[in-house]
């Protein structure tokens, strides 16, 4: 069974045109590792897009997943938000169980 890839929102891609990312050859790397509070941890870095990774396209701009991480990240939603607290961008993942307070870690 093939899993859906993640999706990005206008505001995401958005903002890393705000940031220039594609100016520098760096695109938004989102990655899934072990660890965190909830037992898995979100990697979040601007970072050179790799042979292997996935690519999401939008407004000249980039978003890169692995191959090891697009499993935990099948259907989910990379966004960004601007809240009091600060911003950030975010990921909205149905396959996540629970997470943490802060929305770093989940658990599957």
């Amino acid at each position: 069974m093939l899993s859906v890839p993640p999706k990005v929102t206008d505001r995401a891609f958005a903002r890393l045109s705000e940031i220039a990312a594609a100016d520098q050859g760096k695109a938004l790397r989102v990655g899934v590792k072990g660890g965190g509070c909830s037992g898995f941890e979100y990697e979040i870095d601007l970072d050179a897009p790799a042979e292997d990774d996935l690519v999401l396209e939008g407004q000249g701009q980039k978003v890169v997943v692995d191959s090891t991480s697009l499993p935990f990240l099948a259907d989910a939603t990379i966004d960004f938000s601007e809240e009091l607290i600060g911003a950030r961008f975010v990921i909205d993942n149905p396959n996540a169980t629970s997470s943490c307070g802060c929305g770093t870690s989940f658990a599957i």
